[in-house]
């Protein structure tokens, strides 16, 4: 990620907005819409993000912009993509089926 001191663990609302370029409503917004995103709040009741938050929202940001999808879309993907995570011998079994097709399409 672009513009994160190595040595910062915790990220205002300002300072992310910044550094992901959208405003900061569009990240409240966010927020509510995506479960995934889980700002602590400080003693002020500051939100407070951690590198891992950012990494979501940069994700999020993707789908919607790069890729256009929707909201319900991107919370699809973000779902799926958990899912492939959580299963990584699903994930070597499906390249393993592709190359087999690849293989006899060949």
């Amino acid at each position: 990620m672009k513009d994160l001191p190595e040595e910062k663990r915790y990220f205002r609302i300002g300072e992310v907005s910044r550094i992901i370029g959208v405003e900061p409503y569009v990240l409240r917004y966010w927020e509510h819409e995506f479960p995934q995103i889980k700002p602590q709040r400080a003693d002020t009741n500051q939100r407070t993000y951690q590198k891992k938050d950012l990494e979501i929202i940069l994700e999020i940001k993707r789908l919607l912009y790069e890729e256009k999808l929707t909201i319900e879309g991107a919370r699809k993907r973000l779902r799926q993509k958990k899912v492939l995570g959580e299963h990584p011998s699903l994930i070597s079994g499906l390249k393993e089926e592709l190359r087999d097709i690849l293989k006899e399409l060949s």
